[in-house]
């Protein structure tokens, strides 16, 4: 599997079709579930967009309003989610507002 250049910018998902293609078609993935009514998840948006401007990993967005089907097969229950994944699988997740250095860490930590 090689890994497409990183995008510098957070990819927004369209569908579940379109998660499944992204996490199939980079080995580390980091998936932001989030709400356009989430304060914390705008706390956190600075933090995500530098991740995937900094680092290899694809980072994508999932606005779990418009694309309930997803954050519901994904077992999403609050946000801000972060769901970690390599090579298509989940890795791990954590939820709420997280340390810049904390994500940073998994996703190093997956790549290697």
């Amino acid at each position: 599997m090689s890994t497409p250049e990183a995008t510098g910018a957070p990819i927004h998902v369209e569908s579940a079709d379109h998660l499944e293609e992204l996490l199939g078609e980079h080995d580390v993935v980091l998936v932001d579930y989030y709400a356009d009514w989430c304060g914390p998840c705008k706390m956190l948006e600075p933090t995500v967009e530098e991740i995937a401007a900094e680092t290899d990993a694809a980072v994508l967005k999932v606005d779990i309003d418009e694309h309930q089907d997803i954050a519901r097969d994904a077992g999403v229950r609050s946000v801000p989610t972060l769901e970690f994944y390599k090579n298509g699988e989940a890795a791990e997740r954590v939820v709420g507002v997280q340390d810049k250095s904390d994500l940073l860490g998994v996703i190093e930590q997956l790549s290697n």
